[in-house]
């Protein structure tokens, strides 16, 4: 009797269940939550999956999740032995999700979509099974968010940082060099840091790998964030090394080496060879995995009462239940936003007069046409001062009565600025109008010898903004709470010498007599609830 009276006392909280009722129900309970996250919001990790399989730099989601899977299940045993504590933290987490979840649908954000889905998952864990769970599971369930595709926005900056170190390795080692942009060009011929060549997916890949071997091989917090700060940083420095590589082979062969599909396969070949060396050097300070403590074996007894560390098996169906019921919520709700996405408006023309000292040249063709989507009520139209001081500005305005997922302001366009135009710089541009000052969102595009001054600012809501969140932001307010939606880009710009100043005055200038007109029209136009 004292040796069972002594083995209980030492059994984890799991053993103070009642008879018919233990911690694999929880278990059950959580399964079942999880499930619904994923029915619910099929549509938000199809997308995900969609992009795995279309973009090669987010294949490696096919192997995040079962990667996932299985470190979980390594923790199966010690997870049975949990006693659930339920956490109203984790509804209130969850139900924070759902809201944010439905404000990126409203306003079709898809990576905000894809990453309060994906959290859903452990927040149902917390909510159901507590703090310890998570705890216990915290890599499984943060390694999971490696797998919603993210990362474009860090393309521009390798891009740049790609060329500038390719272009200074040139120069240190002799070989003379005219950089443009991403552009570079050597006497035996012409490169550019594509995409493709940015080492996006080098990084994406080798945060991947590090963060599951400093899991497994290390065991102390130091060690695991030094490997993981090493697999960022040595993939960067790795991509330009690679890019002046395959640059000086090129010059070296007179290009015939390294200046098609093979630079790429060069690319991969000695990305693998850095990841080697990384995670060779890596294994010399592994750590020996920490010895876990044998659970004594758990005898049958009778029903005793509940420990202080358990919930009460109506505490984790209550909570199993406010998991379901917010998990459900958001997406009957984004349903009923959508509603009016399917009506049909009548077509709306765009006519403007013009603007004061302004003519318009009604045969002059427009040195460059802003992409956009869906199909928008367009205007377009070349202006000249009527005194002929200046250059020709242009002027492209699109309209949207109604907003939908691709065909709204702000969507994702592979090329946002044509095929022809690159951009050179972009910036947050200041302009004091009479109405007051108005922030423009600037780019300098560039042609060859040619380049394109462009300001950008969108009217949203009756805002004019040139901040990309507040805009998604306004749109999702009005569709959640019915309100006027329709949506404007209104765009701006004028040719110029690249020896030659940008003129910025020039358009501040036709910014000052133009937008009360355009605001004037856009408030008289129809549009959709």
């Amino acid at each position: 009797m004292s040796l069972q009276l002594e083995q209980v006392a030492h059994l984890p909280d799991a053993a103070v269940w009642p008879r018919g009722h233990s911690p694999q129900q929880a278990l059950r309970a959580l399964l079942l939550s999880l499930a619904a996250v994923v029915l619910l919001y099929h549509a938000t990790f199809w997308s995900m999956l969609e992009l795995w399989a279309r973009s090669q730099t987010f294949a490696h989601g096919f192997l995040i999740v079962p990667i996932s899977c299985w470190l979980a299940w390594r923790q199966r045993s010690r997870l049975a032995a949990l006693a659930p504590q339920p956490s109203r933290q984790g509804l209130l987490l969850l139900g924070a999700l759902g809201l944010a979840w439905l404000l990126a649908d409203a306003a079709n954000v898809p990576v905000v979509e894809q990453y309060a889905a994906t959290a859903m998952l452990p927040a149902c864990v917390l909510a159901i099974l507590g703090w310890p769970a998570v705890r216990l599971l915290a890599f499984p369930l943060a390694y999971l968010f490696l797998a919603v595709p993210f990362g474009e926005v860090f393309l521009d900056p390798l891009i740049d940082f790609t060329a500038a170190f390719t272009v200074t390795a040139l120069q240190w080692t002799g070989v003379p060099v005219f950089r443009d942009g991403s552009h570079f060009s050597l006497p035996t011929g012409n490169w550019s840091v594509v995409e493709a060549c940015s080492g996006l997916r080098y990084l994406i890949a080798a945060l991947a790998l590090g963060a599951l071997y400093a899991h497994v091989n290390f065991h102390s917090t130091q060690r695991r964030l030094a490997v993981m700060a090493a697999a960022l940083l040595v993939p960067i420095l790795a991509n330009g090394v690679r890019a002046y590589l395959i640059v000086m082979l090129g010059h070296l062969s007179n290009m015939r080496l390294a200046v098609g599909v093979d630079h790429l396969i060069y690319g991969w070949l000695f990305f693998g060879l850095v990841a080697l060396l990384l995670f060779w050097i890596a294994a010399r300070w592994r750590e020996l995995p920490l010895a876990r403590a044998a659970l004594p074996p758990v005898l049958p007894a009778a029903p005793v009462r509940l420990g202080a560390g358990a919930a009460s098996p109506r505490a984790v169906v209550h909570a199993s239940v406010g998991c379901l019921l917010l998990v459900a919520l958001w997406p009957a709700l984004a349903l009923a936003s959508h509603r009016e996405d399917g009506a049909i408006l009548p077509a709306t023309v765009l006519t403007l007069p013009d603007p004061p000292t302004w003519r318009r040249l009604h045969a002059a063709v427009p040195a460059w046409q802003a992409p956009y989507a869906g199909a928008p009520a367009l205007f377009a139209a070349t202006y000249a001062r009527q005194d002929g001081d200046g250059a020709p500005v242009g002027l492209q305005l699109h309209w949207y009565a109604r907003q939908v997922r691709d065909a709204e302001l702000l969507t994702h366009l592979s090329l946002p600025y044509g095929a022809r135009w690159m951009p050179l710089a972009q910036r947050m541009q200041h302009v004091n109008l009479a109405s007051g000052a108005l922030s423009v969102r600037e780019s300098v595009l560039a042609y060859g010898g040619e380049r394109l001054l462009v300001w950008r600012v969108y009217r949203q809501g009756g805002i004019v903004t040139a901040r990309p969140v507040l805009v998604k932001l306004l749109l999702a307010q009005a569709k959640l709470l019915g309100r006027r939606q329709d949506g404007a880009d209104l765009i701006v710009f004028a040719a110029y010498d690249e020896l030659a100043p940008p003129p910025r005055a020039h358009l501040q200038a036709f910014l000052q007599a133009a937008l009360p007109l355009i605001e004037q029209r856009l408030q008289e136009l129809p549009h959709g609830p």
